[in-house]
């Protein structure tokens, strides 16, 4: 494999397993090697990723509401396309209500999947554990940002808007993701929150979709013996699931505050801030494999 200064992912088109029908898009990815991570934290914590950030806004759909827990933190996450860039996003939004380096709750991971890892870890592709693969398993790449104290709406409100605003619209209308080069369930449209659309939170979600995305309730993704997913990845649409029912697993560290697909980002973010969560345990090595030579 190549190793070039800019980091990327070179796309190709490969089936998900021999049992499966349906295709992936599998992603090589090649960067320079990353430096020792474990030496400058002490002044980094209070760093912030500056940025603007633009936000778009509502849908529909009345059911019953469940009220959010009265714990001190709960986590949401959303998902569409490839994490790297979205995390990247959150992370700003988390500085804009005024989070800095040591508070920062932006981390990627995968989630929405119905079957269950037989070792309790959920991988990357790049294992030798095929059973642990998180697009098997059903999941989705997705970002997980917390809610915390007692102005979690507001918190959510301001999640939602940098959600909505990673779509762009096409001729006819519908809303696609940034990299709709990354096909497959693992890639589509997801949000977690405590209780799905009957969440209190599902509410917010429908007034900050503006682009009137079609807001569908998630049950959480398998496939079938024909390798067809029950929750695709499907144009306009953004499957909406209960965070309690179907949990978040980290990714492996080498993920974690990546530049973007085509985007560097300032080392701030994909090495300070990165050095600054290894150190708070926001991060940690899950069991899968590390390539830490193809982070950022």
């Amino acid at each position: 494999m190549a190793i070039e200064r800019a980091c990327s992912r070179v796309h190709t088109r490969l089936p998900i397993s021999t049992s499966q029908n349906h295709r992936r898009v599998s992603r090589k990815i090649v960067c320079v090697d990353r430096t020792n991570q474990t030496d400058r934290v002490s002044d980094v914590v209070k760093r912030r990723v500056g940025l603007s950030t633009v936000a778009l806004i509502g849908s529909s759909i009345i059911m019953p509401m469940v009220a959010l827990a009265e714990s001190s933190i709960e986590p949401v996450y959303f998902g569409n396309g490839c994490f790297w860039g979205r995390q990247y996003d959150f992370v700003k939004a988390e500085n804009e209500m005024g989070r800095d380096g040591n508070e920062i709750s932006a981390v990627v991971g995968y989630a929405g999947g119905r079957k269950a890892s037989p070792s309790n870890k959920v991988c990357y592709y790049y294992t030798p554990e095929a059973d642990t693969v998180y697009e098997k398993l059903g999941h989705a790449e997705v970002v997980k940002v917390e809610l915390r104290g007692e102005s979690k709406e507001d918190q959510f409100r301001r999640y939602a808007k940098t959600y909505f605003s990673q779509f762009k619209r096409l001729s006819d209308g519908r809303m696609q993701r940034q990299d709709p080069q990354d096909m497959g369930a693992g890639y589509r449209n997801v949000i977690g929150i405590p209780g799905g659309v009957q969440s209190d939170l599902f509410n917010i979600l429908q007034e900050e979709n503006v682009n009137k995305m079609d807001l569908k309730q998630g049950r959480g993704n398998e496939y079938t013996s024909f390798g067809r997913a029950s929750e695709g990845d499907e144009l306009n649409t953004v499957w909406v699931i209960d965070s309690n029912e179907f949990p978040f697993y980290q990714a492996e560290v080498y993920h974690q505050f990546h530049n973007g697909l085509g985007k560097r980002f300032p080392t701030e973010y994909t090495k300070d801030l990165k050095e600054a969560a290894m150190s708070n345990k926001l991060i940690q090595e899950t069991g899968c494999p590390e390539y830490f030579f193809l982070g950022s």
